[in-house]
């Protein structure tokens, strides 16, 4: 048994938000019904080497292709909403609307349904209205303005951040929802701008601003809140970086490291007196791992249970044997590739484990059946491929 088997999903959304939150209820059970144009497919195909993004963001999922702009592909999607759990979706707001397929209408065909509503700007206000991406969070949230280099440039991710957050927080308001649904037998509208969840994970800034007047600066790999947290290099080229945010590991560390003298200053106390000097803490810490290969170095900080980490890439991922323990990545069986690795579901669970069963499919690969489970006569489902409203 899995833990979200009972439930059936509609993912009307597309490229990485709002995907990535069906895909992590599909990891663990629920039936996700990928909704795609039946010509344009979802975005996230011709994402990255191969369409290899694509065969991730969509594993466990069923791949039905409806034009939901024509009105006999509308029906398709309100029989589906009579019948599911949760609609996911991302159009610009008014767009439902406009096809017909508004919320409270969809709710008054079936009232259990949780109508997941995720766009760059949410619902209302000045901006709801144009279009919105990861990228455009990642610079609003503040989260570009504190990355990067002092002396250098504002610096955005390479990868879908913004997006990955977001779709985190849709699949716990979408549990939080369906939680809800228990005690009072209703669904309900869900709003997330992709603009919110990412502030929430940078910290109290706007409270620092508002109680203080201080705006964070970019203080490249140091931390704003304690000292010493760097990348530092090896005499062997490796880099490695350390993370001293309890007490008692910054006071490990800076013995370890030859400067015991340091501890006993009055600024030492606090990651907030720490960073005042912090200079002369990355002084002391860099030069003596610059004398010591990476082996050493984590060995000796191992022995004094200090925080050290190398710096990983991908060729280091597949090698690392707390990831193979974990057993974080798996082999996944696949038409076109025969076998893919990918990163297995986020966390491991006793009773209920989830699991990945296939990876992103073929467009329109399951589209017969599940209009077979929605009464469609095969006649009928080829009258619509005909008329271009399914693939």
């Amino acid at each position: 048994m899995t833990s979200l088997d009972d439930l059936r999903i509609i993912d009307a959304a597309t490229l990485f938000a709002g995907p990535s939150a069906a895909m992590m209820l599909g990891d663990f059970g629920a039936d996700v019904i990928k909704i795609e144009h039946p010509r344009r497919g979802d975005p996230s195909r011709g994402h990255g080497a191969a369409g290899l993004w694509w065969k991730t963001l969509a594993r466990n999922k069923r791949a039905a292709a409806v034009d939901l702009s024509r009105a006999e592909g509308q029906e398709i999607l309100r029989r589906l909403a009579e019948r599911s759990d949760v609609l996911i979706e991302n159009f610009r707001p008014g767009t439902l609307e406009r096809w017909n397929l508004d919320p409270q209408d969809l709710l008054e065909l079936n009232p259990r349904l949780i109508v997941a509503r995720m766009t760059g700007f949410g619902q209302f206000g000045p901006m709801a209205n144009r279009p919105g991406f990861g990228t455009l969070a990642e610079a609003m949230s503040g989260f570009a303005a504190m990355t990067g280099e002092p002396d250098g440039p504002p610096t955005l991710p390479p990868l879908a951040l913004a997006d990955g957050i977001a779709g985190l927080a849709m699949s716990y308001a979408i549990m939080v929802a369906l939680h809800a649904r228990e005690r009072t037998g209703r669904g309900q509208v869900i709003d997330l701008a992709i603009i919110e969840p990412i502030l929430g994970l940078l910290g109290p800034q706007m409270s620092i601003y508002k109680a203080l007047g201080l705006v964070q600066q970019r203080t490249g790999n140091r931390s704003s809140s304690n000292a010493p947290r760097n990348t530092y290099r090896t005499r062997d080229g490796r880099w490695l970086a350390i993370s001293t945010s309890a007490q008692p590991i910054a006071e490990r560390v800076v013995t370890l490291v030859g400067r015991p003298d340091l501890v006993e200053q009055p600024w030492f106390a606090s990651g907030h007196g720490r960073v005042q000097h912090v200079d002369e803490l990355d002084e002391a810490v860099a030069s003596w791992i610059a004398e010591r290969d990476a082996a050493e170095v984590i060995a000796r900080f191992e022995e004094v249970q200090a925080a050290v980490a190398p710096i990983y890439d991908v060729t280091d991922l597949a090698e690392d044997p707390q990831y193979a323990a974990l057993n974080t990545f798996v082999e996944v069986p696949d038409a076109e590739f025969g076998t893919l690795t990918m990163q297995n579901v986020m966390f491991r669970m006793s009773e209920t484990p989830g699991e990945i069963r296939w990876p992103g499919r073929t467009l329109g690969q399951d589209t017969d059946e599940v209009l077979g489970e929605l009464d469609y006569p095969a006649e009928r489902i080829a009258a619509l491929r005909e008329d271009g409203v399914i693939a």
